[in-house]
């Protein structure tokens, strides 16, 4: 056991000891805890696939096109000829794929090395530009140079990108019940993909936060808010820069950004408002991934998860037809939503879809189904919860 395991173990086992109670309080109106760790696994993979071919366009554009977009369809994505599936998931559920299968196969948290790993033996260079963003290709291509792992996301170009904050729920799931170690593991592994204490990882830390406060025994929509809204020593909160809006705000911090959305949007009663809501606010074009930046993404998904209180599939459909960077918006508000309230709002239907679909993918770095990687970090956690028993029980018998 290293330093950091002994440090983190010792300081955690209350919290997650705590979270795995809700194994025993299963009710008809709260969902266990292994079904928490679904539901989240669930939102992020078919809230990535149910967006289809709407990713990039302008609401409007998606109404004229699609209506209401309800309903699993094939695309086309990278202009590279391939026709998906429908239920076909992306590029961040493939980031999230790597972390999931660190975390399966170590059974406990992961660090950077341990995904950096992970990449080496199961990316395939060819995913570049097919299932994964082009820059991935250059990130692998340094990652086999042998520089530390945590040096790699400073040779990313988009350090404020959603990369890591739509892909990050597993770090959550693992430290279930605990915002402290969530939170460092995602400024840890997110290092990957983005310099050191960036807006990007800021960003990412409130997703982290919002899946383990939602995996809490008797969390609700307005307990893991709260918990977003306190924040972390980490993110950098308010301060005497901050502006206040009027029709639109200005980006100043990491929490007043959250904070304006909320007012913004809190009379909004579905997507058709919400959208138009937040057009004055988020419009950006003309630059690179301009669509797909943390700020607009996360801060959109934790007022879908407010206005749907948690119902998983409502969470989808309303992020799928938002416009813009409607992928990564899904899995934020759907991920966030199923380590809530669990899977049990998704038509089953969408899930054998994504499994289907994730068997005819020709470069994904995991065929698991969506039970299997769910359950797969699940267990791992419990494994865990006994090994930190174990060290506690031997450790006050010293």
């Amino acid at each position: 056991m290293n330093r950091r395991d002994f440090v983190s173990n010792a300081l955690m086992l209350p919290a997650v000891a705590s979270a795995a109670q809700a194994d025993s309080t299963h009710t008809s109106d709260s969902a266990s805890l292994r079904e928490k760790f679904y539901g989240c696994i669930v939102g992020v993979y078919a809230g990535s696939a149910l967006k289809g071919p709407t990713e990039g366009l302008p609401w409007p554009e998606i109404q004229k096109r699609y209506g209401t977009v309800d309903h699993m369809m094939g695309y086309q994505d990278y202009h590279n000829g391939w026709n998906r599936e429908p239920g076909t998931t992306e590029d961040g559920a493939e980031r999230e794929k790597f972390m999931i299968t660190a975390i399966i196969e170590k059974k406990d948290r992961v660090t950077a090395e341990d995904v950096r790993a992970k990449w080496l033996r199961d990316m395939k260079p060819e995913a570049a530009g097919m299932i994964s963003e082009p820059f991935e290709r250059i990130l692998l291509d340094i990652a086999k140079s042998g520089i530390p792992a945590s040096d790699i996301g400073r040779y990313c170009d988009y350090a404020g990108l959603v990369s890591m904050s739509r892909s990050c729920h597993v770090l959550g799931l693992i430290n279930a019940g605990d915002i402290e170690n969530a939170v460092q593991d995602v400024f840890e592994v997110g290092q990957l993909y983005q310099t050191t204490n960036s807006r990007g990882l800021q960003w990412a830390a409130i997703t982290g936060i919002a899946i383990a406060s939602a995996t809490k025994p008797g969390a609700t929509v307005d307990s893991v808010l709260a918990d977003v809204l306190k924040g972390h020593p980490r993110i950098f909160t308010r301060g005497p820069a901050e502006t206040v809006y009027t029709e639109t705000f200005t980006h100043s911090n990491v929490l007043t950004e959250i904070e304006h959305a909320l007012e913004a949007t809190k009379k909004c009663q579905d997507f058709r408002e919400m959208r138009v809501a937040f057009d004055s606010i988020y419009n950006g074009i003309g630059i690179p991934y301009a669509q797909a930046y943390a700020s607009e993404v996360v801060t959109k998904g934790i007022c879908i998860f407010n206005m749907v209180k948690g119902n998983t599939k409502e969470a989808m459909v309303s992020a799928v037809n938002m416009g813009r960077d409607t992928d990564c918006l899904a899995a934020v508000s759907a991920g966030i939503s199923g380590a809530l309230t669990g899977a049990g709002s998704v038509p089953e239907e969408w899930v054998k879809q994504v499994d289907y679909a994730t068997t005819k993918m020709p470069v994904t770095c995991s065929r698991r189904t969506v039970r299997e990687s769910a359950d797969g970090v699940y267990n791992a956690f419990r494994t865990r919860l006994t090994r930190m028993r174990t060290y506690a029980e031997r450790m006050e018998n010293a």
